[in-house]
């Protein structure tokens, strides 16, 4: 619909061919790979949609994260110290050499794939990812590409394959992590800080094809249905380097999902990522849950049972199996999964506390693996005496009540929603019906003195059709200003709610016009949606104005030259100083806009003139690790600053045809240094500038 004077989406199409090459070196491996597991699809077709891939793991909603190798072997000490984990090489500060003396000494006698995979399935939990080879480089499985591996270990057992093979018997999905990050390999770069070890002849090209070809062996042996990658934040990892491996995968198995770490753009523990061209099936906060979600999108919180993620004998800050209960409860209740970690000992066996709490969360879920399984994020906000997830079944909708706590009232009250109750129990206790009564736009269940449950009890209620709550809506566009015309929709809409609106600042009524899922402004309005029930108002009024607005006249730049001036500076700071003030280190002239050579504590100053095609709204999207900030014209467009991994904003201004002053101010302090400048008129996506649009003054 359009309104007054009268984007594409680019998808990845391209495939890799899977890596074949043999490694350098000698070849002492086995061939023999793990059979297939039988799965009744056709996976070499792969899936008709993203929905099919993704099927099984939004129905799983509960799995177990398993960190374990030669870091077990310390439990945690060294020294006087003993609160390390698996990260105890670098954070001990380990030399090479003496790490290695672990490897003969991994013998995991008490290893037993089946009880592992046992345990999984009896939590309730529908997937395992078991660390392949975590940031120390060691493989828990005889890589033909390594000697750094089961391979060379006492045992030489395929720890992997007897698991995948239990975790098949058990009807567990069998996974893997599978770190980019690897201290051990030579020609893995950067070196941790406080290394003497030379990094003289070390090739990443070269480690890439090791990467690679780890990989593929992983996915042709083990099949994993997921691989689950991490330690991408380094400066060498690059986007296109995520984008081909997670081609490679792909290409491997086009059923397998891979995650958002795969990519440079993950947003920091957050997890989701930060940029319109990230790669990966689903995000990845870690040891946190998203406050409300992230609707859309599909994702995995990653939690320890207690501080760590790798074997601590000291560590004793254990989650209680109902903190864990409610954490999982909470995960499905915004529609994410829960990734539940276990650190194994070095002789294979699970610490007694995390048995306990895998027991004791098997056992709720026994009782209430429907409220878990297989269902949908809530239609409410906040509720204080709990969560709720849901369930379609036929027209109707069942509502999981989770109740954390009894309210004082002794009622459940579900605040604004329209649909008619039809019944109300307990999921799991006495069967009795409970009496659910409407209290205006409310209803309320009523609840015996005594719940069945003291860590979650189950309230279900059968609602007739889809839920219709009385949620505002929320007003979606790129921008509340424009040039020629502007794109705006509606989110966070509730089925079965009327939406009416106007564009002269007057109150929607229930003669208004209805909402048509799109308006394409020509001219200035103020927008106000309200949300109707059978008539009636029921939600509050939502209001966005809109301005045209004329463009930027572009300015007289006199001679020019191709390229923009690059000027860099050196210096330790969190924010963006002011590079004016301060003496350059270097200045060069370069054809586009990106990161200066990989260097540490650095800023730079990218400077000159950007031409624009036409008359328009343009919007710039700045990516950057760390801080960043993009002026035109003399006005601040996009304000990325801060200490932070590779994060995306943007921002946009109307611009005239012609000629406007660029200045793009960028810091790295340390680790990853990422930077990229892309550009579009309002409604399409940003695309890399043109360096025929770019120029400076001599």
């Amino acid at each position: 619909m359009r309104i007054g004077r009268g984007g594409s989406v680019v998808l990845w199409a391209a495939m890799l061919a899977g890596c074949r090459s043999e490694p350098q070196g000698t070849h002492r491996g086995s061939d023999n790979c793990v059979p297939p597991s039988g799965e009744s699809v056709d996976r070499a077709a792969g899936p008709a949609s993203q929905d099919e891939r993704m099927a099984w793991w939004r129905e799983a909603r509960f799995g177990m994260f398993i960190h374990w190798g030669l870091y077990a072997i310390p439990a945690g000490k060294w020294g006087e110290r003993t609160g390390y984990g698996e990260w105890i090489r670098d954070s001990a500060r380990i030399p090479l050499e003496e790490y290695e003396r672990f490897l003969p000494q991994f013998d995991p006698v008490s290893f037993d794939a089946d009880a592992w995979a046992r345990m999984a399935a009896d939590a309730g939990m529908k997937y395992l990812v078991i660390t392949s080879k975590h940031h120390d480089g060691f493989a828990l499985y005889d890589s033909r590409w390594s000697e750094w591996d089961m391979g060379s270990t006492r045992s030489k057992r395929d720890l992997l394959g007897e698991l995948k093979a239990a975790c098949d018997r058990h009807g567990v999905r069998f996974a893997t992590y599978h770190s980019i990050m690897d201290w051990h390999h030579p020609d893995y770069l950067p070196r941790r800080p406080w290394e003497t070890r030379s990094s003289e002849g070390a090739d990443f090209a070269r480690f890439r094809a090791y990467l690679r070809g780890q990989v593929t062996e992983l996915v042709e042996r083990y099949q994993p249905a997921v691989m689950w990658f991490d330690g991408e934040w380094e400066s060498t990892w690059t986007h296109e380097q995520g984008v081909e491996l997670f081609e490679l995968c792909r290409s491997l198995d086009p059923w397998m999902l891979v995650n958002n770490r795969v990519d440079v753009h993950r947003g920091g523990m957050a997890g989701f990522s930060s940029s319109s061209e990230a790669v990966g099936d689903f995000g990845t906060p870690e040891q946190e849950i998203p406050a409300t979600g992230m609707a859309g999108v599909d994702w995995e919180t990653c939690m320890t049972m207690n501080d760590h993620w790798g074997y601590n004998a000291a560590d004793a800050n254990w989650k209680s199996a109902r903190d864990c209960i409610r954490m999982l409860v909470d995960v499905a209740s915004k529609g994410g999964n829960y990734l539940l970690n276990v650190g194994p000992r070095a002789d294979g066996t699970f610490p007694p506390e995390a048995v306990e709490r895998l027991a004791a969360i098997g056992a709720w879920m026994k009782k209430h693996q429907g409220a878990i399984h297989g269902t949908q994020a809530s239609p409410f906000g906040s509720l204080p005496w709990g969560r709720v997830t849901t369930r379609r079944d036929g027209d109707d909708t069942i509502l999981y009540l989770h109740v954390f706590e009894r309210p004082e009232s002794g009622e459940l009250v579900l605040p604004g929603i329209g649909n008619e109750a039809l019944s109300a129990g307990f999921l799991a206790g006495p069967r009795l019906a409970l009496h659910a009564e409407r209290r205006g736009a409310d209803l309320a269940i009523a609840l015996p003195p005594t719940l069945p449950d003291s860590d979650c009890s189950v309230v279900t209620v059968r609602i007739a059709g889809a839920p219709v709550v009385y949620r505002a809506p929320r007003i979606v566009a790129e921008s509340d200003e424009f040039v020629s015309r502007l794109r705006v929709e509606l989110a966070d809409v509730s089925d079965g709610l009327e939406l009416r609106f106007t564009l002269d600042g007057s109150e929607p009524h229930h003669r208004s016009s209805s909402w048509p899922g799109t308006l394409e402004l020509l001219s200035s309005v103020t927008l106000r949606v309200r949300g109707f029930h059978k008539g009636e108002p029921v939600t509050p009024i939502v209001e966005r104005t809109f301005r045209s607005v004329p463009p930027r006249a572009a300015m007289e730049a006199g001679p020019t030259r191709p390229g923009l001036r690059r000027q860099l500076y050196a210096g330790d700071w969190d924010r963006v100083p002011d590079f004016a003030s301060l003496p350059e280190r270097e200045a060069a002239i370069v054809p586009h806009v990106g990161p200066p050579p990989r260097e540490e504590r650095i800023g730079t100053r990218t400077s000159g003139w950007i031409e624009v095609p036409a008359d328009e709204y343009y919007v710039f999207a700045l990516a950057s690790d760390d801080g960043s900030v993009l002026w035109i014209d003399g006005q601040l467009v996009v304000d990325n600053d801060g200490l932070h991994g590779t994060v995306e904003k943007r921002g946009g201004i109307a611009l005239a045809r012609g000629r406007h002053s660029l200045r793009l101010d960028w810091i790295n302090k340390s680790g990853g240094a990422e930077l990229d400048l892309r550009l579009a008129p309002l409604g399409q996506s940003p695309a890399p500038l043109d360096p025929a649009s770019l120029s400076h003054s001599p």
